[in-house]
């Protein structure tokens, strides 16, 4: 590796420079809706969604100079040096490094692996990586929490979960069924997603009630707890929140008015409603790990990879479907350590690939 930026990199500057006629930076927004503007373009930034649409012969190189940026920029030179040795990468893991319990990583991005990047993890000769993504995990876990019979008869079951909410609740349209769930969890409670949300409470209202509520304790200042007793950070100020890592609104000028709430509040309610759910699925993962690291002993298998809902076994050919059998056999038993004995399922989509960029 070079100090410098990619010859490629170079060379697609070197075009965007010929398309307009001058010498123009690519990585510089200003520099290059300066050379729009001397083109006759007006352009108000350089998002791929705004460029898409001019027809100059700047935009192609342009856009594929900063789709390569991007990636030279989180996973280049640097990337290489600090966080890959011995042709592995080895991010930093902090367990449970949010509020939440979810791990995080310092450093080296490992969460956010891009695709291209994805293409050169590559198992050992001879070996295999065992990819498995947890389906739907938070709706699945809502359903165990909230002890909603309805909905814990549609989590029980390992085929699409979505589709089968929008079999009772959304005349089949499973995009819209997503949405609802999805919102109920994450707090989307305004506009179509109240409406949805209503559609949603009529056929699960328990599962429904159980979010409700946590929003309702995060407004009021209460602490809500994940299954296992992981309790939220209690309301203070924007500081503490901060530093807690609450999303908090911009501030608000004036009294609210009785029975009004600030933007802040409504902040810290879609915080605790999601924080139930996030939680307690860090709860099951944990619980995940070790029970998949107990199973592993003993074979030549390595968990070498872990992302919320996520795992990678490395391990020889000769062992994939062992690993993938105990991966399941993991999943199932972590969901009874946590959440006890009810139908809820949490299947996993499982890949034995070669390459870690062919599993998804």
């Amino acid at each position: 590796p070079g100090a410098g930026e990619p010859r490629r990199l170079a060379e697609l500057a070197d075009e965007v420079s010929a398309a307009f006629g001058r010498r123009v930076r690519p990585d510089l927004p200003a520099d290059v809706v300066k050379a729009f503007a001397q083109a006759g373009i007006r352009i108000r930034s350089t998002r791929r969604r705004e460029l898409a649409g001019v027809d100059h012969p700047a935009v192609p190189p342009l856009l594929e100079y900063k789709r390569l940026y991007r990636i030279w920029v989180a996973h280049g030179w640097s990337w290489l040096q600090d966080w890959v040795r011995d042709g592995r990468f080895r991010p930093e893991f902090l367990p449970a490094g949010t509020v939440t319990g979810r791990w995080v990583t310092h450093g080296g991005g490992a969460l956010q692996i891009p695709k291209v990047i994805r293409r050169a993890v590559v198992a050992d000769p001879g070996w295999r990586l065992v990819v498995a993504d947890a389906d739907q995990m938070e709706p699945r876990v809502l359903a165990a929490i909230s002890r909603d019979p309805a909905f814990m008869a549609v989590a029980g079951r390992e085929s699409d979960l979505y589709q089968a909410v929008s079999e009772r609740a959304f005349a089949g349209d499973r995009d819209l069924a997503k949405v609802a769930v999805l919102g109920a969890i994450y707090g989307q409670t305004s506009g179509d997603g109240l409406k949805n949300l209503a559609a949603l409470r009529r056929r699960f209202p328990r599962a429904v009630a159980h979010v409700d509520e946590a929003a309702r304790a995060g407004e009021e200042g209460r602490l809500v707890r994940t299954w296992l007793g992981r309790t939220c950070p209690p309301a203070g100020g924007r500081e503490e929140a901060e530093e807690a890592g609450i999303p908090l609104a911009e501030e608000e000028d004036g009294d609210p008015g009785p029975g009004r709430s600030t933007a802040t509040t409504r902040a810290r309610g879609r915080f605790a409603r999601n924080f139930v759910v996030q939680g307690s699925a860090a709860d099951w993962a944990f619980l995940l790990l070790a029970a998949l690291r107990r199973r592993l002993d003993g074979l030549a298998a390595e968990l070498v990879f872990f992302q919320h809902d996520e795992v990678i076994v490395h391990c020889p050919v000769e062992e994939a479907d062992r690993v993938a059998a105990a991966i399941r056999e993991s999943s199932d038993e972590a969901g009874r350590l946590t959440f006890g004995e009810t139908p809820v399922r949490f299947p996993f989509t499982t890949a034995v690939v070669e390459c870690y960029a062919d599993a998804k």
